[in-house]
């Protein structure tokens, strides 16, 4: 009896640890957070592309911190000849997908979140495929913050994002805005 109890209880903490590592290599292979003054750069993704692909997005989550608007005016990276600011959306039934040339502005407060069919990166001209389990990096051109660096993480070609793979959490979205509500 006392055995089978030192069995069980061996079990228990083997399972235990076994949970609290999974957790920890998740989070660690989750794309780091990184500031640019007020504003707070996280949950950077994208999709695996297939062989061939010249075209792959970005997504991530943009906080404004502080009390003034700044607006994102440009990206670039390695890994694409070109990188704009794109608006997908639906109107009178219709999808569009456009470059934003002006940039997208990040109003205090608030927070921006690029996501598939809302706004995202739209890296043309790949110069290799995406691969899942990679990380690539992207600077980030803001109006008052400057420049920084963030890294997107890989996932698979149909991966919903981080959130839907336990790398974060699911908010309401305005459909159409990438606004959180």
């Amino acid at each position: 009896m006392q055995r089978q109890r030192s069995i069980t209880t061996r079990i228990l903490w083997l399972t235990l640890f076994g949970v609290m590592l999974g957790g920890l290599l998740a989070a660690a292979a989750r794309a780091d957070e990184v500031k640019a003054g007020d504003l707070i750069i996280s949950q950077g993704w994208s999709r695996a592309t297939p062989g061939g692909a010249k075209v792959g997005g970005g997504y991530l989550t943009i906080e404004n911190k502080g009390s003034a608007p700044d607006r994102l005016i440009a990206v670039s990276g390695d890994v694409a000849g070109k990188i704009e600011i794109h608006e997908m959306a639906v109107k009178d039934g219709v999808m569009t997908m456009r470059p934003l040339d002006n940039g997208l502005a990040i109003a205090p407060g608030k927070t921006v979140k690029f996501a598939p069919g809302g706004f995202h990166l739209m890296m043309m001209d790949l110069k290799n495929p995406l691969k899942q389990g990679e990380k690539i990096s992207v600077t980030l051109e803001f109006e008052k913050a400057g420049k920084v660096t963030a890294s997107l993480d890989v996932l698979g070609v149909g991966a919903p994002g981080p959130a839907a793979q336990g790398g974060g959490k699911m908010e309401k979205m305005d459909s159409h805005s990438g606004m959180k509500m």
